[in-house]
Protein backbone atom coordinates (compact mmCIF):
# COMPACT_ATOMS: atom_id res chain seq x y z
CA UNK A 1 0.00 0.00 0.00
CA UNK A 2 1.29 3.40 -1.17
CA UNK A 3 2.40 5.99 1.33
CA UNK A 4 1.01 9.47 1.65
CA UNK A 5 2.48 12.33 3.37
CA UNK A 6 0.13 13.52 5.91
CA UNK A 7 1.27 17.76 6.02
CA UNK A 8 -0.06 17.57 9.56
CA UNK A 9 1.99 14.86 11.19
CA UNK A 10 4.94 16.72 10.37
CA UNK A 11 5.65 20.01 11.75
CA UNK A 12 8.81 22.66 12.21
CA UNK A 13 6.78 24.44 14.82
CA UNK A 14 3.06 26.18 15.42
CA UNK A 15 2.34 27.92 11.98
CA UNK A 16 5.03 26.53 10.28
CA UNK A 17 5.43 24.97 6.80
CA UNK A 18 4.59 20.91 6.57
CA UNK A 19 7.57 18.93 7.29
CA UNK A 20 8.72 15.67 5.74
CA UNK A 21 9.86 12.61 7.98
CA UNK A 22 13.59 11.88 8.02
CA UNK A 23 14.98 9.08 6.98
CA UNK A 24 15.91 8.32 10.71
CA UNK A 25 12.57 8.44 11.94
CA UNK A 26 11.69 6.02 8.93
CA UNK A 27 14.91 3.58 9.03
CA UNK A 28 13.15 1.15 11.41
CA UNK A 29 10.15 0.25 8.63
CA UNK A 30 12.20 0.61 5.55
CA UNK A 31 14.84 -1.98 6.76
CA UNK A 32 11.80 -3.98 7.54
CA UNK A 33 10.36 -3.59 4.28
CA UNK A 34 14.01 -3.71 2.17
CA UNK A 35 14.58 -7.30 4.27
CA UNK A 36 10.88 -8.53 3.82
CA UNK A 37 10.73 -7.79 -0.11
CA UNK A 38 14.75 -8.78 -0.65
CA UNK A 39 14.69 -5.24 -2.88
CA UNK A 40 14.72 -1.75 -2.71
CA UNK A 41 15.37 0.88 -5.32
CA UNK A 42 16.24 4.45 -4.31
CA UNK A 43 16.00 8.12 -6.12
CA UNK A 44 17.79 10.66 -4.44
CA UNK A 45 16.94 14.22 -5.17
CA UNK A 46 19.75 16.69 -4.75
CA UNK A 47 18.64 19.37 -2.84
CA UNK A 48 21.39 21.39 -1.84
CA UNK A 49 19.95 24.39 -3.81
CA UNK A 50 17.72 25.35 -0.80
CA UNK A 51 21.13 25.84 1.14
CA UNK A 52 21.22 29.51 -0.12
CA UNK A 53 17.61 29.53 1.12
CA UNK A 54 18.30 28.45 4.78
CA UNK A 55 21.57 30.97 4.82
CA UNK A 56 19.85 34.02 3.83
CA UNK A 57 16.39 33.32 5.18
CA UNK A 58 16.51 31.34 7.89
CA UNK A 59 15.42 27.34 8.73
CA UNK A 60 11.58 28.04 8.28
CA UNK A 61 12.01 29.73 4.82
CA UNK A 62 13.94 26.54 4.16
CA UNK A 63 11.54 24.18 5.23
CA UNK A 64 8.79 26.21 3.65
CA UNK A 65 10.58 25.04 0.16
CA UNK A 66 11.39 22.02 1.19
CA UNK A 67 7.84 20.89 1.49
CA UNK A 68 7.18 22.60 -1.79
CA UNK A 69 9.90 20.34 -3.11
CA UNK A 70 8.51 17.39 -1.66
CA UNK A 71 4.57 18.11 -2.70
CA UNK A 72 6.31 18.32 -6.58
CA UNK A 73 7.70 15.26 -5.71
CA UNK A 74 4.76 13.31 -4.32
CA UNK A 75 2.74 14.49 -7.13
CA UNK A 76 4.93 13.12 -9.81
CA UNK A 77 5.21 9.53 -7.78
CA UNK A 78 0.99 9.18 -7.56
CA UNK A 79 0.70 10.27 -11.15
CA UNK A 80 3.88 7.62 -12.80
CA UNK A 81 3.95 5.11 -9.80
CA UNK A 82 1.13 2.76 -8.60
CA UNK A 83 2.97 0.33 -5.37
CA UNK A 84 4.69 1.47 -1.50
CA UNK A 85 6.53 4.53 -1.75
CA UNK A 86 8.16 6.69 0.80
CA UNK A 87 9.16 10.12 0.87
CA UNK A 88 11.63 11.06 3.09
CA UNK A 89 14.39 13.52 3.82
CA UNK A 90 17.83 12.51 3.95
CA UNK A 91 20.53 12.38 7.04
CA UNK A 92 20.85 15.05 9.51
CA UNK A 93 23.17 18.09 7.44
CA UNK A 94 22.33 16.76 4.17
CA UNK A 95 20.16 18.72 1.62
CA UNK A 96 18.27 15.76 0.23
CA UNK A 97 15.04 13.99 -0.44
CA UNK A 98 14.66 10.55 -0.96
CA UNK A 99 12.10 8.38 -2.65
CA UNK A 100 12.09 4.62 -1.87
CA UNK A 101 10.86 2.61 -3.79
CA UNK A 102 9.54 -0.97 -2.70
CA UNK A 103 9.32 -3.79 -5.30
CA UNK A 104 9.57 -7.35 -5.46
CA UNK A 105 13.18 -8.69 -6.87
CA UNK A 106 11.05 -10.15 -8.81
CA UNK A 107 9.72 -7.01 -10.78
CA UNK A 108 12.57 -6.90 -12.82
CA UNK A 109 10.93 -4.64 -15.48
CA UNK A 110 10.66 -2.01 -12.57
CA UNK A 111 13.98 -1.89 -11.82
CA UNK A 112 14.82 -1.88 -15.34
CA UNK A 113 12.91 0.53 -16.89
CA UNK A 114 10.03 2.34 -14.65
CA UNK A 115 12.67 3.82 -12.19
CA UNK A 116 14.56 5.47 -15.15
CA UNK A 117 11.18 6.69 -16.83
CA UNK A 118 9.92 8.21 -13.35
CA UNK A 119 13.80 9.85 -12.94
CA UNK A 120 13.34 11.35 -16.60
CA UNK A 121 9.71 12.75 -15.68
CA UNK A 122 10.73 13.82 -12.44
CA UNK A 123 13.73 16.04 -13.93
CA UNK A 124 11.72 17.38 -16.44
CA UNK A 125 9.63 18.38 -14.26
CA UNK A 126 12.04 20.31 -11.90
CA UNK A 127 13.20 22.20 -14.79
CA UNK A 128 10.02 23.38 -15.58
CA UNK A 129 8.95 23.95 -12.12
CA UNK A 130 11.78 23.99 -9.72
CA UNK A 131 11.86 28.12 -10.14
CA UNK A 132 8.20 27.82 -8.10
CA UNK A 133 9.79 25.46 -5.34
CA UNK A 134 12.32 28.47 -4.43
CA UNK A 135 10.02 31.37 -4.84
CA UNK A 136 9.99 34.25 -2.96
CA UNK A 137 13.00 33.13 -2.12
CA UNK A 138 15.48 32.99 -5.22
CA UNK A 139 14.64 34.22 -9.16
CA UNK A 140 17.36 31.87 -10.30
CA UNK A 141 15.91 28.66 -11.29
CA UNK A 142 17.51 25.56 -9.18
CA UNK A 143 19.55 22.20 -10.63
CA UNK A 144 18.18 19.80 -8.47
CA UNK A 145 20.43 16.80 -9.23
CA UNK A 146 18.87 13.30 -9.69
CA UNK A 147 20.26 9.96 -8.96
CA UNK A 148 18.68 6.25 -8.45
CA UNK A 149 19.63 2.64 -8.08
CA UNK A 150 18.58 -0.13 -7.10
CA UNK A 151 19.58 -3.11 -4.81
CA UNK A 152 18.90 -6.89 -3.65
CA UNK A 153 18.90 -7.20 -0.25
CA UNK A 154 21.74 -9.25 1.01
CA UNK A 155 21.64 -11.20 4.61
CA UNK A 156 25.24 -11.26 5.09
CA UNK A 157 25.00 -7.55 5.52
CA UNK A 158 22.96 -5.44 7.76
CA UNK A 159 19.80 -3.52 6.22
CA UNK A 160 21.47 -0.21 7.18
CA UNK A 161 24.64 -0.89 6.06
CA UNK A 162 23.10 -1.61 2.03
CA UNK A 163 21.09 0.99 2.70
CA UNK A 164 24.26 3.67 3.49
CA UNK A 165 26.16 2.24 0.47
CA UNK A 166 22.78 2.23 -2.28
CA UNK A 167 22.12 5.64 -1.06
CA UNK A 168 26.28 6.92 -1.85
CA UNK A 169 25.85 5.09 -4.80
CA UNK A 170 22.33 7.50 -6.09
CA UNK A 171 24.23 10.76 -4.25
CA UNK A 172 27.41 10.09 -6.65
CA UNK A 173 24.81 9.94 -9.60
CA UNK A 174 22.85 12.67 -8.68
CA UNK A 175 26.16 14.82 -8.26
CA UNK A 176 27.19 13.81 -11.79
CA UNK A 177 23.27 14.81 -12.96
CA UNK A 178 23.77 17.88 -11.73
CA UNK A 179 26.58 18.78 -13.16
CA UNK A 180 25.99 17.20 -16.39
CA UNK A 181 22.25 19.22 -16.81
CA UNK A 182 25.09 22.74 -15.62
CA UNK A 183 26.83 21.93 -18.29
CA UNK A 184 23.68 21.50 -21.13
CA UNK A 185 22.09 24.62 -19.68
CA UNK A 186 25.63 26.12 -20.05
CA UNK A 187 25.91 24.84 -23.75
CA UNK A 188 21.81 26.20 -24.69
CA UNK A 189 21.87 29.21 -23.34
CA UNK A 190 25.78 30.04 -25.09
CA UNK A 191 23.55 28.90 -28.35
CA UNK A 192 20.63 31.16 -28.43
CA UNK A 193 23.18 33.93 -27.69
CA UNK A 194 25.21 33.21 -30.67
CA UNK A 195 21.84 32.75 -32.97
CA UNK A 196 20.17 35.59 -31.86
CA UNK A 197 17.19 33.37 -30.65
CA UNK A 198 15.82 36.26 -28.62
CA UNK A 199 12.15 37.90 -29.30
CA UNK A 200 10.33 40.60 -27.57
CA UNK A 201 6.91 41.02 -26.87
CA UNK A 202 5.57 44.68 -25.85
CA UNK A 203 3.52 45.66 -22.52
CA UNK A 204 1.58 48.73 -23.42
CA UNK A 205 1.61 51.68 -20.84
CA UNK A 206 -1.38 53.75 -20.71
CA UNK A 207 -2.61 57.00 -19.61
CA UNK A 208 -4.50 56.99 -16.21
CA UNK A 209 -6.82 59.96 -17.58
CA UNK A 210 -7.61 59.17 -21.29
CA UNK A 211 -7.00 55.50 -21.08
CA UNK A 212 -4.75 55.66 -24.49
CA UNK A 213 -1.25 53.94 -24.77
CA UNK A 214 1.19 56.44 -23.90
CA UNK A 215 4.00 53.87 -24.80
CA UNK A 216 4.83 50.14 -24.90
CA UNK A 217 7.76 47.95 -22.85
CA UNK A 218 9.92 45.94 -24.52
CA UNK A 219 10.02 42.38 -23.09
CA UNK A 220 12.76 40.12 -23.79
CA UNK A 221 11.61 36.05 -24.32
CA UNK A 222 13.67 33.03 -24.84
CA UNK A 223 13.01 30.02 -26.86
CA UNK A 224 9.37 29.14 -26.58
CA UNK A 225 9.47 25.92 -24.58
CA UNK A 226 13.38 26.31 -23.57
CA UNK A 227 14.84 26.87 -19.58
CA UNK A 228 15.38 30.21 -20.84
CA UNK A 229 11.88 31.50 -22.26
CA UNK A 230 11.67 34.46 -19.16
CA UNK A 231 13.58 36.80 -18.80
CA UNK A 232 14.67 36.41 -15.42
CA UNK A 233 15.41 32.89 -15.97
CA UNK A 234 17.73 34.23 -18.68
CA UNK A 235 19.72 36.70 -17.37
CA UNK A 236 20.38 34.32 -14.10
CA UNK A 237 22.32 32.54 -16.64
CA UNK A 238 23.95 35.20 -18.31
CA UNK A 239 25.40 36.11 -14.71
CA UNK A 240 26.76 32.78 -14.17
CA UNK A 241 28.54 31.88 -17.15
CA UNK A 242 29.62 35.97 -17.95
CA UNK A 243 27.35 36.40 -21.29
CA UNK A 244 25.32 39.07 -19.79
CA UNK A 245 27.01 42.18 -21.41
CA UNK A 246 26.26 40.09 -24.77
CA UNK A 247 22.78 38.69 -23.77
CA UNK A 248 21.88 42.49 -22.92
CA UNK A 249 22.93 43.94 -26.15
CA UNK A 250 20.75 41.20 -27.85
CA UNK A 251 17.88 42.36 -26.08
CA UNK A 252 17.81 45.77 -26.71
CA UNK A 253 18.24 44.59 -30.24
CA UNK A 254 15.25 42.94 -30.59
CA UNK A 255 13.03 45.42 -28.63
CA UNK A 256 14.55 47.79 -31.18
CA UNK A 257 13.73 45.32 -34.36
CA UNK A 258 10.55 44.16 -33.06
CA UNK A 259 9.13 47.48 -32.44
CA UNK A 260 9.69 49.12 -36.42
CA UNK A 261 6.37 50.81 -37.34
CA UNK A 262 5.60 52.21 -34.00
CA UNK A 263 2.85 54.43 -34.05
CA UNK A 264 3.57 58.17 -34.15
CA UNK A 265 3.90 59.40 -30.54
CA UNK A 266 4.08 56.51 -28.73
CA UNK A 267 7.09 55.90 -26.54
CA UNK A 268 9.42 52.66 -26.88
CA UNK A 269 10.20 51.58 -23.38
CA UNK A 270 13.88 49.84 -23.49
CA UNK A 271 15.39 47.86 -20.63
CA UNK A 272 19.11 48.41 -20.16
CA UNK A 273 21.36 47.54 -17.82
CA UNK A 274 23.96 50.05 -15.95
CA UNK A 275 26.92 48.34 -17.78
CA UNK A 276 25.23 49.08 -21.15
CA UNK A 277 27.00 52.38 -21.20
CA UNK A 278 30.11 50.40 -21.85
CA UNK A 279 28.78 48.40 -24.57
CA UNK A 280 30.54 50.40 -28.41
CA UNK A 281 27.16 49.53 -29.96
CA UNK A 282 25.27 51.69 -27.63
CA UNK A 283 27.36 54.66 -28.59
CA UNK A 284 24.83 57.37 -29.88
CA UNK A 285 25.45 56.76 -33.28
CA UNK A 286 25.41 53.30 -33.74
CA UNK A 287 22.07 53.09 -32.22
CA UNK A 288 20.75 56.24 -34.04
CA UNK A 289 21.69 54.24 -37.12
CA UNK A 290 19.91 51.16 -36.21
CA UNK A 291 16.82 53.45 -35.03
CA UNK A 292 16.62 55.11 -37.83
CA UNK A 293 16.60 51.30 -40.13
CA UNK A 294 13.00 50.94 -37.77
CA UNK A 295 11.82 54.17 -38.62
CA UNK A 296 12.45 55.42 -35.27
CA UNK A 297 13.83 58.51 -33.86
CA UNK A 298 15.69 59.56 -30.15
CA UNK A 299 12.44 61.08 -29.18
CA UNK A 300 10.37 57.83 -29.31
CA UNK A 301 12.55 56.11 -27.01
CA UNK A 302 12.56 55.81 -23.21
CA UNK A 303 15.72 53.56 -21.40
CA UNK A 304 14.75 52.03 -18.25
CA UNK A 305 17.28 51.61 -15.61
CA UNK A 306 16.35 49.06 -13.30
CA UNK A 307 16.59 49.90 -9.28
CA UNK A 308 17.51 46.46 -8.27
CA UNK A 309 20.88 46.97 -10.40
CA UNK A 310 23.31 48.90 -8.51
CA UNK A 311 24.71 52.22 -10.56
CA UNK A 312 28.17 52.33 -9.37
CA UNK A 313 29.24 56.11 -10.21
CA UNK A 314 26.04 58.01 -10.48
CA UNK A 315 28.86 61.12 -11.76
CA UNK A 316 29.71 58.72 -14.93
CA UNK A 317 26.01 57.78 -15.44
CA UNK A 318 24.76 61.42 -15.13
CA UNK A 319 27.26 61.96 -17.98
CA UNK A 320 25.68 59.45 -20.62
CA UNK A 321 22.66 60.54 -19.46
CA UNK A 322 23.10 64.08 -20.45
CA UNK A 323 24.85 63.21 -23.33
CA UNK A 324 21.71 61.09 -24.91
CA UNK A 325 19.67 63.52 -23.54
CA UNK A 326 20.50 66.08 -25.59
CA UNK A 327 19.89 63.89 -28.69
CA UNK A 328 16.34 63.31 -27.71
CA UNK A 329 16.64 60.16 -25.48
CA UNK A 330 14.64 59.82 -22.18
CA UNK A 331 15.40 57.75 -18.95
CA UNK A 332 13.43 55.87 -16.49
CA UNK A 333 14.05 54.49 -13.17
CA UNK A 334 12.47 50.85 -12.82
CA UNK A 335 11.21 48.99 -9.95
CA UNK A 336 11.03 51.89 -7.58
CA UNK A 337 11.14 50.63 -4.05
CA UNK A 338 12.30 47.19 -4.28
CA UNK A 339 16.24 48.27 -4.12
CA UNK A 340 17.50 49.77 -1.37
CA UNK A 341 18.79 53.07 -2.62
CA UNK A 342 15.89 54.47 -4.47
CA UNK A 343 15.13 58.29 -3.03
CA UNK A 344 18.86 58.25 -3.66
CA UNK A 345 18.41 57.00 -7.52
CA UNK A 346 15.32 59.38 -8.39
CA UNK A 347 17.29 62.35 -6.64
CA UNK A 348 20.86 61.33 -8.34
CA UNK A 349 19.13 60.71 -12.00
CA UNK A 350 16.46 62.92 -12.52
CA UNK A 351 14.84 60.39 -14.60
CA UNK A 352 12.01 61.69 -16.77
CA UNK A 353 9.85 58.94 -15.72
CA UNK A 354 9.64 57.03 -12.22
CA UNK A 355 8.08 53.55 -12.58
CA UNK A 356 6.83 52.61 -8.72
CA UNK A 357 7.22 48.62 -8.10
CA UNK A 358 4.43 46.71 -8.61
CA UNK A 359 4.75 45.87 -4.65
CA UNK A 360 3.31 49.21 -3.80
CA UNK A 361 0.80 49.34 -6.45
CA UNK A 362 -0.84 46.13 -6.10
CA UNK A 363 -3.98 46.73 -3.84
CA UNK A 364 -3.66 50.56 -3.31
CA UNK A 365 -7.38 51.04 -3.43
CA UNK A 366 -7.41 49.06 0.09
CA UNK A 367 -4.20 50.50 1.55
CA UNK A 368 -4.16 53.78 3.03
CA UNK A 369 -0.25 53.65 3.49
CA UNK A 370 0.41 52.30 0.34
CA UNK A 371 -1.68 55.98 -0.72
CA UNK A 372 0.43 58.11 1.14
CA UNK A 373 3.68 56.58 0.14
CA UNK A 374 2.59 56.79 -3.43
CA UNK A 375 1.61 60.42 -2.45
CA UNK A 376 4.57 61.39 -1.00
CA UNK A 377 6.22 59.90 -4.47
CA UNK A 378 4.39 61.64 -6.55
CA UNK A 379 5.26 65.22 -4.53
CA UNK A 380 9.14 64.35 -5.21
CA UNK A 381 8.40 63.44 -9.04
CA UNK A 382 6.95 67.01 -9.33
CA UNK A 383 10.01 68.82 -7.97
CA UNK A 384 12.21 67.40 -10.39
CA UNK A 385 10.31 67.46 -13.42
CA UNK A 386 9.42 63.49 -13.74
CA UNK A 387 6.05 61.11 -14.21
CA UNK A 388 5.03 58.18 -12.37
CA UNK A 389 4.33 55.10 -14.10
CA UNK A 390 2.49 52.34 -11.78
CA UNK A 391 2.92 49.01 -12.39
CA UNK A 392 1.34 45.78 -11.41
CA UNK A 393 -2.09 46.97 -12.35
CA UNK A 394 -4.44 44.57 -12.10
CA UNK A 395 -7.88 45.62 -11.26
CA UNK A 396 -9.90 48.68 -12.06
CA UNK A 397 -10.15 49.83 -8.29
CA UNK A 398 -6.53 50.16 -8.16
CA UNK A 399 -6.32 52.28 -11.88
CA UNK A 400 -9.07 54.16 -10.22
CA UNK A 401 -7.04 55.09 -7.27
CA UNK A 402 -4.33 56.29 -9.27
CA UNK A 403 -6.14 58.63 -10.95
CA UNK A 404 -7.85 59.81 -7.58
CA UNK A 405 -3.70 60.38 -6.99
CA UNK A 406 -2.93 62.25 -9.53
CA UNK A 407 -0.39 59.30 -11.24
CA UNK A 408 -0.27 60.07 -14.94
CA UNK A 409 0.24 56.73 -16.12
CA UNK A 410 0.01 52.95 -15.62
CA UNK A 411 0.72 49.35 -16.49
CA UNK A 412 0.17 45.82 -15.90
CA UNK A 413 -1.87 43.01 -17.02
CA UNK A 414 -5.08 45.18 -16.70
CA UNK A 415 -4.29 46.40 -19.95
CA UNK A 416 -3.57 42.87 -21.44
CA UNK A 417 -0.79 40.59 -21.53
CA UNK A 418 2.70 41.33 -23.69
CA UNK A 419 2.40 40.64 -26.85
CA UNK A 420 4.53 41.23 -30.37
CA UNK A 421 4.23 44.55 -31.29
CA UNK A 422 2.05 44.00 -34.21
CA UNK A 423 -0.31 41.71 -31.81
CA UNK A 424 -0.76 44.57 -29.05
Amino acid sequence: MKQRIDPSAHRVAAGAAPRLPSLGESLARVAERFSGLGALGLVVIDAQPLAEIERDYGYEAYCRALGSLGALTESLVQDRLSGEEMLVTGETGRYELIVLLFRSPADAEFYRAEIPLFVEGLGEALSRHGHRVVYPYCRKAPIFGLGYTGTLRNPHFGAATQLRAALEEAREDARLDARIEARRRRKQLTGIVLAGEITSVYEPIVDVATKTVFGYEALARGPEGSDFHSPTSLFHAAESEGLVFELDCLCRRSGIDGAEGLPAGTKLFLNVRPTTIHDPNFRPEALIRTLSRCRLSPSDVVFEISEQESIRSFDVFREVRDEYGKLGFQFALDDTGAGYASLQSVIELEPEFIKVDRAFVQGIDQDPARQTLLRALSSVASEIGARIIGEGLDTLEELETLAALGIPFGQGWLFGKPTPLRAA
